[in-house]
């Protein structure tokens, strides 16, 4: 059985192996897959094994020996699944593997954005410390966490280790999910409806998956009910996020501040707003990337396979 993955470099840069897919059949591994590579990389192949790289329906309806996709991730949207599911064509993705990195991740951002750990790391490298008569100095606000209010938008998997990680600190926790009720307290996080967590919240985090009702739901409405005070955490979509409208909020201190692992175009444009806002901070989508995170998602992606070839497929999204 031929089996094709066509961007295998994120999920394993070197340190991983690709055995788990060499065993099952003659496996070809390509770092990353232009466009116009696909078709042809693809041609005999009965499984396609993909990351980022898109999978529509020109390209499902022109590989008739094509059996199996799976998706080295949660999210799916690379690959059209009624064109998938028109071929019986089972297209199978990896949930949960990244839960607590995320979480970790969000509260990297959240902790740098109370403390400016970056502002005053570069400022006493530069010898602004080794310059002041005091004993120690700030330049920028520091905010205690302690009884401050978290909101989360989204309260699955990743959204609930969020919470516990805040409950630590301690935080209140809010959420908010279009798929449960807006009302009552789930593992002592109040579920409430959007504008309360908006209003309330001293910093709001994102946690759900896109959707077409919720695409660039973070715009300047939503963020006119923020406080002023408040940070914005995305870990999850950049498309989640109206950037021009972030970017202005950020600039005219509409906010205080963001901490972005994700955007809309990856790797983004040179020109895109965010890149020079005020108080934003962005990393280049790591926050799934931790080696054990990546061990979790190949052993994953390898099992979802080896259960599709015994007949009895898992994790399968359509």
């Amino acid at each position: 059985m031929k089996i094709v993955v066509l961007d295998g470099k994120t999920l394993n840069p070197g340190d991983l192996s690709w055995k788990g897919f060499q065993s099952l059949g003659e496996c070809s591994v390509y770092d990353s897959s232009p466009a116009e590579t696909v078709l042809e990389r693809s041609q005999g192949a009965a499984a396609l094994i993909t990351n980022k790289t898109v999978l529509d329906k020109s390209i499902i309806d022109a590989l008739p020996d094509l059996r199996y996709i799976g998706v080295l991730a949660t999210g799916y949207n690379v690959v059209d699944i009624a064109a998938a599911r028109s071929r019986n064509i089972p297209v199978t993705n990896v949930p949960k593997y990244g839960s607590t990195a995320v979480a970790q991740c969000t509260f990297a951002h959240l902790l740098n954005l109370t403390f400016h750990l970056n502002i005053h790391t570069e400022a006493v490298r530069q010898g602004d410390w080794a310059k002041c008569r005091d004993f120690c100095f700030w330049n920028a606000p520091l905010v205690e966490l302690a009884g401050k209010t978290l909101g989360l938008i989204g309260f699955g998997e990743i959204g609930r280790a969020v919470a516990r990680i805040a409950q630590a600190f301690p935080m209140q926790v809010l959420a908010f999910d279009p798929t449960l009720p807006q009302s009552g307290e789930r593992d002592g996080v109040r579920l409430v409806p959007l504008p309360q967590l908006l209003a309330e919240s001293d910093a709001v985090s994102l946690h759900c998956p896109l959707t077409e009702s919720n695409r660039e739901m973070v715009n300047s409405s939503f963020l006119a009910q923020m406080k002023p005070s408040a940070f914005l955490i995305n870990t999850a979509r950049g498309l989640l996020v109206n950037e021009s409208d972030l970017a202005v909020a950020l600039n005219q201190g509409r906010i205080a501040g963001a901490g972005l692992d994700v955007l809309s175009v990856e790797p983004p444009d040179l020109a895109n707003p965010l890149l020079s806002a005020k108080n934003c901070y962005i990393t280049p989508h790591i926050a799934w990337a931790p080696l054990e995170s990546r061990a979790r998602l190949m052993q994953t992606a390898v099992e979802n396979f080896q259960e599709f070839l015994a007949g009895a497929p898992k994790n399968v999204v359509n």
